[in-house]
């Protein structure tokens, strides 16, 4: 396994998009074909009015040195309405662009930390939302907690406007890893807010935790790992931290590269997790989740139905997803927009009714046919593909990528089909790059994904 290691630690995406941020092709967008393609999407057969609403909430009380999210820092509680009546602005400019009353399949809150918001702006928020919808039969509303500040009246609230799902950002509980990523939160407070959500009634409690980080040893991850079984979360990420201390304002340099795991010590870690989760009746759900078998994750990737775009996996089928907030992507299944990354810049542009789009990617065919290869891969780890879906240059190139990891035993190999083993579920991301045509070098760019493991 350690030689494999070696021969795959490569920088790669994780896949939440295809194509990824890197490779969107900008001059070719605009807002007029981003809203054309809104509009194609509500009405698409497959959609039906249905969406899924993401809204990016940035506002944290600390910062974690671990985090390449967007965010803003600050102990200002004031500063939350005038950004929630934002995102209402932004939410009645979407509105106007669809033909009959949206149809709501999902609503997620993230961050940032949503918790860092009071209960009662939180209700403001999502009834301001839900005022201009109908809801969807099993429609799915989650958001996530940060185990420090979420009470009883924000877990109350939530579930009284419909939320079932909480999740709740653990990462690790050994002290000394705590204080390097700054991130301090006793095992009790996890413990209260998780046996709380379920006596209120939250249908799945889900807790993340991160392996790679600095100081990280087996002893701690499975010390770690037994804390979170006694407390019996519905579904558990497992990710691997993603080092990337070159992007501005990630907050990633509050440790030194030698305090962090090699590849292979990570890969120990994740070893270590699956088999202990595995034991304790939770199973592997697409790359880095695992769930117990009563969870709806487990129930959709048994039937075919788990799906994976901006908010991770979901078993949501809404081709369209509307991010609401500062620095949130939507994603119609045929384009792809960001809102600007600054809050002061986003509450403006609101302000003055303009849309507050970034940067988008419209998708060609090429594009379409690509992420769906990709994304079978990530949610069901196996694809199929026709001769026509290829050049002959192309089927001999992606044939000779493929024969490289069928030689390792990491996938099995038909014609025009493949199956990822459970040997290659580690490996998933490469995997996924081999159907990757925009994946070239540009030394241009510099660094941009982090390493594969």
């Amino acid at each position: 396994m350690e030689s494999l290691i070696q021969k795959y630690n490569v920088p790669g995406p994780r896949y939440t998009s295809y194509p990824t941020v890197p490779y969107w092709d900008l001059q070719s967008f605009s807002e007029k074909a981003y809203i054309s393609t809104l509009k194609k999407a509500f009405n698409h057969s497959n959609s039906k009015g249905r969406i899924s609403l993401y809204i990016h909430l940035p506002y944290c009380d600390s910062l974690c040195t671990f985090c390449g999210c967007n965010k803003r820092i600050t102990k200002n509680h004031a500063v939350e309405r005038p950004y929630i009546e934002a995102v209402l602005k932004e939410w009645q400019i979407y509105l106007s662009h669809f033909s009959t009353t949206p149809i709501l399949s999902e609503l997620h809150l993230g961050g940032g930390s949503p918790s860092f918001f009071s209960p009662e702006n939180l209700e403001f928020l999502v009834k301001g939302l839900l005022r201009h919808v109908k809801i969807a039969e099993n429609a799915e509303f989650g958001f996530e907690g940060h185990p420090n500040n979420t009470t009883d009246e924000h877990l109350n609230t939530l579930f009284r406007l419909g939320f079932r799902r909480v999740s709740f950002g653990v990462q690790d509980y050994d002290p000394v890893v705590q204080k390097a990523i700054h991130r301090v939160q006793p095992f009790e407070n996890v413990k209260l807010v998780t046996e709380l959500s379920k006596s209120i009634g939250y249908e799945s409690v889900s807790h993340d935790l991160i392996y790679g980080l600095p100081f990280q040893s087996v002893e701690t991850i499975t010390d770690t790992i037994q804390k979170t079984l006694s407390l019996k979360p519905d579904r558990l990420a497992f990710y691997s931290y993603a080092h990337v201390p070159w992007l501005p304002g990630n907050g990633q340099r509050g440790f030194m590269d030698n305090d962090l795991p090699t590849a292979e010590e990570k890969r120990k870690f994740y070893e270590v997790g699956k088999k202990l989760f595995e034991q304790n009746g939770y199973l592997e759900i697409g790359m880095d989740h695992f769930a117990l078998a009563n969870d709806s994750l487990f129930v959709a990737a048994q039937e075919g139905r788990l799906n994976r775009n901006f908010m991770g996996y979901t078993t949501s089928n809404s081709q369209l997803l509307v991010g609401l907030g500062v620095s949130s992507i939507s994603d119609t299944g045929f384009s792809f927009s960001q809102n600007v990354k600054d809050v002061d810049e986003y509450i403006n542009l609101l302000n003055n009714n303009i849309l507050p789009i970034q940067k988008g990617h419209i998708l060609s065919n090429e594009d379409l046919t690509t992420r769906r290869q990709i994304t079978n891969i990530m949610c069901q780890f196996n694809t199929s593909w026709s001769d026509e879906e290829f050049s002959v240059d192309e089927r001999e190139q992606l044939e000779e990528k493929l024969k490289m990891f069928e030689a390792d035993g990491l996938i099995r190999l038909e014609t025009n089909y493949l199956e990822v083993l459970s040997k290659g579920k580690p490996f998933v991301r490469n995997i996924c790059m081999a159907f990757d045509k925009r994946m070239v070098v540009d030394q241009k760019r510099g660094r941009i994904f982090s390493q594969t493991i």
